[in-house]
């Protein structure tokens, strides 16, 4: 039996970290809003005849072999830790040896979510082989745990749902819990206007959410405030995008950036700074960095027919343009006795 799965990465255009519990029930209206890109994370589960465990990673280039599940459970260390600890999960369930085999679209340090794309991807290909039965929400909040199992400190939410439901959304945070509403997006005309430049691993000093979460709850006023401003944008981003204002898209846009900078000074470099400020005159309406920065991805909202200049424009100060769309699907299981 084999079992693939696939699902996408995001950009965040607005809301970010906010999602992080408990952040955003100190915000009350508090929204993210994001897209799912096509650049996927992949997955094949493929039953052995014996006990062992074989976990690979195409992109990373790293494979690790176990005798047994058993064996996998009690190692002290991992070379696949989100691999491994998915496995965990599933272990007491999983009916004997198997090969987990995986490959990331996603750069690395991206930033567009790629290892949040991939525990969706791998939850719901042991969520069909074993039967578990598990929602779309409980693969999103199993998916959650496990990251924060590998990284050790909390992890916000919105990086699952685009990844579970594919095109544009608007996930709102309170009280009552997380709700994601998807927005009808013209996506033909949205591909028109994005443009993704990945700018290289973030360095060790970049910003860390876990840093800026730490000194909210600390009772920081400034960044605080900050969030209030970062809140109320991404409510405005919501209608914006809703409407297809992309003039008024473009200036929160920048907003968001500028009050992102202010919580969190390491998130930009000289060179997201650059492209910034060159692709100005090119066309872009705004820009920010994707996820915690310090390096990835930026994302740039640009005018209809003013890709191939922003683009170039970005070619020339030495960074990569990735060419992108909306993916407008969900993740995707499928089972087979080939493969």
């Amino acid at each position: 039996m084999i079992v693939t799965a696939r699902s996408s990465c995001r950009v965040d255009l607005a809301g970010g970290t906010l999602d992080i519990w408990p952040l955003y029930l100190y915000h009350p209206g508090a929204v993210t809003v994001n897209f799912a890109l096509d650049r996927f994370t992949h997955c094949r589960i493929t039953l052995r005849k014996d006990k062992q465990v074989v976990l690979s990673s195409e992109d990373l280039n790293v494979s690790e072999t176990f005798p047994s599940i058993q064996a996998l459970v009690d190692a002290k260390k991992y070379k696949l830790a989100l691999h491994a600890w998915a496995i965990r999960h599933f272990a007491p369930i999983i009916p004997g040896g198997f090969e987990l085999w995986t490959k990331s679209e996603s750069p690395a340090g991206a930033g567009i979510s790629g290892s949040s794309s991939l525990l969706i991807t791998i939850v719901s290909a042991f969520n069909k082989l074993t039967g578990t039965g598990y929602s779309l929400e409980r693969v999103r909040e199993v998916a959650q745990n496990i990251e924060a199992q590998v990284i050790n400190v909390p992890t916000g939410s919105q990086d699952y749902y685009p990844a579970l439901y594919g095109g544009v959304g608007a996930l709102e945070l309170g009280v009552a819990g997380l709700i994601r509403h998807g927005i009808e997006a013209d996506l033909d005309d949205f591909n028109e206007r994005i443009v993704l430049a990945y700018t290289g691993l973030p360095r060790n000093s970049g910003i860390n959410n876990w840093e800026v979460m730490k000194a909210h709850i600390d009772g920081d006023k400034t960044v605080f405030r900050n969030f209030e401003k970062i809140s109320s944008i991404a409510q405005s981003m919501r209608v914006a995008v809703e409407k297809a204002d992309w003039s008024e898209a473009g200036k929160l846009l920048r907003q968001e950036w500028s009050f992102r900078r202010k919580n969190a000074p390491g998130i930009t470099t000289p060179l997201i700074d650059r492209l910034i400020d060159v692709t100005k005159s090119k066309g872009a309406r705004g820009a920010k960095v994707c996820g915690a920065g310090g390096g990835g991805c930026v994302f740039f909202l640009v005018d209809r027919g003013a890709k191939e200049k922003v683009a170039a424009a970005i070619t020339a100060e030495g960074a990569t343009v990735l060419p992108v769309k909306v993916a407008p699907h969900g993740v995707r299981v499928r089972i087979s006795d080939k493969g």
